[in-house]
């Protein structure tokens, strides 16, 4: 899988990490990352390509240089093109809402601020370094978190501690947010990338069928009653048992090796 950069959008760039394992990362350091009109289109054309890859299972975002992402762009807003920074399907930085199946992990090495934590809330996963910080500073400019930031919040951390972050928009070091249960890995900035991308490796040498039946289940807690979660359950069951993967795992257990996974 080739980087952006060869085809004229080095904002984002997507190298293979393992063979089941991607990287997108957000290339725009001097600006640390910040969502302009090239970020939004490489993010949105990451999302597609990965969809549309079945080696690809796991997608680690991070950002390149001392912050993962500070937001919007306000140099393009103030020009003007704030719509530059949003798409139909995928609503912020064309990832935010855009509908995905694939597991992503946010691999957060320094601030992420505002849109860029929303870009974080929106992963299934947020691995940060000790170095990292977070916060929604919208209310200290006049505007709310509409990029999922609101109620992504408050349901992976307590309600009380989203309403602090959101209505002070005070940032919290990564060993707060850790506490707080945002995190699913924190590590030193130097082991950062190399625990990320265990963990990358740990989901992608599962049964990708199930793995993707339960990423979409645990995603709805908190959007859906529970008899509506439970129908979906009760069908992911009855897709997965008529699947090879199931026959498979049973197999490879019985004859003690390795599952030979095809995702079907």
């Amino acid at each position: 899988m080739k980087d952006f950069a060869e085809e004229g959008n080095d904002a984002v760039l997507m190298t293979r990490m393992a063979e089941y394992v991607v990287a997108v990362e957000l290339n725009r350091p001097y600006a640390r990352n910040a969502v302009n009109g090239d970020i939004t289109r490489g993010l949105s054309a990451a999302i597609a390509r990965t969809e549309a890859d079945p080696s690809c299972r796991v997608v680690v975002l991070k950002g390149q240089g001392s912050s993962f992402c500070a937001g919007a762009d306000l140099k393009e807003i103030a020009a003007g093109n704030r719509h530059l920074l949003v798409t139909q399907s995928g609503g912020f930085a064309g990832f935010v809402y855009a509908p995905r199946t694939k597991v992503w992990i946010a691999q957060v090495q320094g601030p992420a601020l505002a849109g860029g934590l929303e870009l974080a809330l929106a992963c299934d996963l947020i691995a940060a370094s000790e170095m990292a910080s977070f916060a929604l500073p919208e209310v200290k400019r006049g505007l709310i978190a509409a990029a999922g930031g609101l109620h992504r919040l408050a349901r992976a951390v307590p309600v009380a501690k989203a309403m602090r972050l959101t209505l002070t928009g005070e940032h919290i070091d990564a060993a707060t947010a850790d506490a707080w249960g945002l995190l699913a890995l924190l590590a030193s900035p130097q082991q950062l990338e190399r625990q990320t991308f265990e963990l990358a490796e740990k989901i992608a040498a599962n049964a990708p069928l199930a793995v993707r039946e339960s990423r979409a289940l645990v995603s709805k807690v908190g959007e859906m009653p529970l008899d509506q979660i439970l129908d979906q359950t009760q069908k992911a069951r009855e897709l997965l048992a008529k699947s090879h993967d199931l026959r498979e795992g049973a197999l490879a257990f019985i004859e003690k090796r390795k599952p030979n996974w095809t995702g079907t």
